[in-house]
């Protein structure tokens, strides 16, 4: 009898492209300038993406465009929080002082403040001219693609 054996990755493609953005806008302010200057409609999601039970939330925004089997995403890189560090001073009572903690969804990129996720199946998505179109939005430090098969952390990016 033979033996017949799946592998996982057989089914996941690669069938996307990755941009980095270095902005300091908010996120709804990106979102805005690039629905405005590249033709899109992205629009926030309901649900954030969690990592390590809600310890970071990164903002999603998605639009699906049907007629041309694109979907695009734009997603956070940084994920900022107060968190409670308790320490003694060697006195009776502890004191609580509030410290800020920094998650990024790829770590391997930190000075990354925004992906944009473009998943097409039909490869009909020029990436040059939409490079192009960001350099031209103000707003933006500076955009550039990203290689996923490069990064360690590339399975954050399955949503």
């Amino acid at each position: 009898m033979a033996l017949h054996k799946l592998l996982v990755d057989d089914f996941y493609d690669d069938a996307y492209k990755l941009i980095a953005v270095h902005c300091r806008l908010e996120d709804y302010r990106l979102a805005y300038l690039l629905n405005k200057n590249l033709g899109l409609n992205l629009s926030r999601n309901e649900n954030d993406l969690d990592f390590k039970y809600l310890t970071s939330s990164y903002s999603f925004f998605e639009w699906d465009n049907v007629a041309e089997y694109v979907t695009w995403n734009l997603v956070s890189n940084v994920c900022k929080k107060e968190a409670e560090s308790l320490y003694s001073s060697g006195t009776l009572f502890t004191t609580a002082e509030q410290t800020l903690k920094t998650y990024y969804l790829i770590p391997e990129l930190k000075r990354v403040d925004y992906f944009i996720k473009i998943s097409n199946e039909i490869q009909n998505v020029n990436e040059k001219l939409v490079l192009s179109k960001l350099q031209t939005i103000p707003q933006i430090i500076t955009s550039y693609t990203v290689d996923p098969l490069k990064i360690k952390s590339k399975d954050h990016l399955i949503f």
